[in-house]
């Protein structure tokens, strides 16, 4: 812990941040956010919590363990501080650990936790929990090394900084790179440290190596951009779904891009379970787009009415087609990409052509001028910037004409 700390000083200060200064605003005030994850949670891996555990634990701390340390008004209002967590830190965790230990003394203990905590799921998940609170400080020191890894290049100084995380204490190490991983803008950086370090580009060799917890830690934050890509709606947030596509391609591709799993590893059924379920919530929102962007483009003969929430969806949905032809290598989206990729194309084509047309009859008709702008900012996305300049080109020209 004390080679990792220094190391992480040294590479980058801590927040500022006074701890007084937080607010509950989650489990445990916030003091262990950094190895907290989000429903849905398809698999439970070293070092990641599910928010919901926490949470129930939390209830539990405050409800069952500590409601003589604890102000029931401060919690219930919001205005308890992880300054007060952090304060009565030492008894909570005397409590939590009286409380396991009546637990895992018989079957009993172990049924009636389970009924206090909500199920075995926080039950079992307990432990980590306590753990993660004993070494807060170093979850922070982890999230600074996360974050100071956007900056280093040079793989030797990242496997040295690799190798100063507690590696000898698996529970620990998962924990640690959860946080880390947390912060990491380039994630495949890591893996290519992590090989040069096992000296084999496969997941056994990383492992034996003891950086199985930064493969962990990809899988759980792949695993954690599931909650954002609920894509329903002409209001759907497609500028969050598309980032978070991006992470999930990264974190993804620093591992299957770089190491070699074995065929039926844990590892690849966990993969393969995430990918499909990404790739099933996508699937929908694509084979939508050209519809959307017909109906978007629809002029009515009589009393034409411009469709914004259609017209929203059609652009929103041409950014994701985009993105997801970035991401596809991690994604099973093959067949339906393509087919919404090639008819979205020549959708616009048609569009593009006709819209220009009516532009060129009447330019002051703000229907068809919302149209053309929207069909260019398409064309932009789904061909080219030099296409998009071309048509913006040719309707200054139509309007110096007219």
């Amino acid at each position: 812990m004390t080679q990792l700390a220094n190391r992480i000083d040294n590479a980058a200060p801590a927040s500022a941040k006074p701890v007084a200064a937080t607010r509950a605003s989650g489990p445990f005030c916030g003091l262990i956010d950094s190895v907290l994850v989000h429903e849905p949670v398809l698999e439970i891996l070293p070092g990641a919590v599910s928010i919901d555990i926490a949470q129930s634990i939390w209830t539990w701390v405050t409800r069952d363990l500590c409601a003589d340390v604890f102000a029931q008004e401060n919690l219930s209002n919001g205005t308890l501080m992880a300054a007060d967590v952090e304060a009565a830190m030492p008894e909570m965790l005397s409590r939590m650990k009286a409380g396991l230990a009546q637990g895992q003394a018989d079957l009993e203990g172990a049924r009636r936790l389970s009924a206090q905590l909500g199920g075995e799921g926080a039950r079992e998940q307990l432990p980590t929990v306590m753990l993660a609170l004993r070494n807060r400080s170093l979850l922070a020191k982890a999230q600074a090394f996360g974050k100071a890894t956007n900056t280093i290049t040079d793989e030797n100084a990242l496997g040295a900084a690799m190798q100063a995380m507690p590696l000898q204490d698996p529970p620990l190490a998962a924990l640690v790179f959860q946080a880390a991983v947390g912060q990491v803008i380039h994630p495949a950086r890591l893996t290519t440290a992590a090989i040069k370090l096992a000296g084999a580009a496969t997941e056994v060799s990383v492992r034996r190596t003891g950086l199985g917890p930064l493969i962990d830690a990809y899988i759980a934050h792949a695993q954690n951009q599931l909650r954002f890509f609920q894509i329903t709606g002409p209001f759907a947030d497609v500028d969050m779904v598309c980032r978070a596509l991006e992470r999930f391609n990264r974190l993804v591709r620093a591992l299957t891009g770089y190491l070699e799993f074995q065929r039926g590893s844990h590892s690849t059924a966990v993969l393969s379970l995430i990918t499909k379920q990404v790739s099933d919530r996508l699937e929908p929102r694509l084979k939508e787009i050209v519809t959307d962007l017909n109906q978007a483009m629809r002029r009515r003969a009589e009393a034409d009415r411009l469709d914004t929430d259609k017209l929203l969806a059609a652009v929103g949905g041409i950014y994701l087609l985009a993105t997801v032809r970035d991401c596809r290598d991690s994604l099973a989206l093959n067949t339906v990409f393509e087919q919404a990729w090639n008819q979205s194309g020549q959708a616009l084509e048609i569009h593009i052509q006709r819209n220009m047309d009516l532009f060129k009859e009447n330019p002051e008709d703000a229907n068809t001028i919302a149209r053309l702008d929207a069909v260019i900012q398409m064309a932009q996305v789904r061909f080219s910037v030099e296409y998009a300049e071309t048509l913006k080109r040719a309707r200054q020209a139509a309007e110096r004409r007219s």
